[in-house]
């Protein structure tokens, strides 16, 4: 299960606000967007990585967190007079908090078309099951009375 960490946002949104840099700016990524969802036994995470240099994207589990990141290359300036520049470059980076209940052994990652998708089993005692009811088949009798 993936927990939800409320003050990692708030985090985030106050060192924005203190270095400036949580608008963005022509040159440097905002943030990297992502689509998190549950399917049967795994969760999906499906992240935005476009133009990003395969070489740098890098998936890493450490203590409970999965890290996402990658780097975009910005064009040589050399010789060039630009006229709009709207394509981000420079570093992309995310965190997620595991929960208890994730195999990160088993997490895989795949990166076709600009999209990185990275495949998070849930470990097996996580896993819904089916609690068998037995019955011993013997009724017993309840008195009541005062002694």
């Amino acid at each position: 299960m993936l927990r939800f960490d409320p003050f990692s946002d708030v985090d985030a949104l106050a060192r924005g606000l203190m270095t400036g840099s949580m608008a963005g700016t022509q040159r440097t990524p905002r943030f990297m967007p992502l689509d998190l969802y549950k399917v049967d036994d795994h969760y999906v995470l499906v992240a935005d990585l476009p133009g990003a240099d395969p070489g740098t994207i890098d998936v890493d589990v450490d203590n409970g967190v999965l890290t996402l990141s990658a780097q975009r290359s910005a064009p040589s300036d050399e010789g060039v007079q630009w006229l709009t520049s709207e394509r981000f470059s420079g570093a992309y980076r995310r965190q997620l908090t595991l929960g208890d209940g994730i195999d990160s052994t088993r997490i895989t990652a795949n990166y076709d078309n600009g999209v990185l998708t990275v495949t998070i089993p849930m470990a097996e005692k996580a896993k819904p099951r089916k609690i068998a009811i037995e019955s011993t088949g013997q009724s017993h009798a309840i008195s009541a009375g005062s002694s």
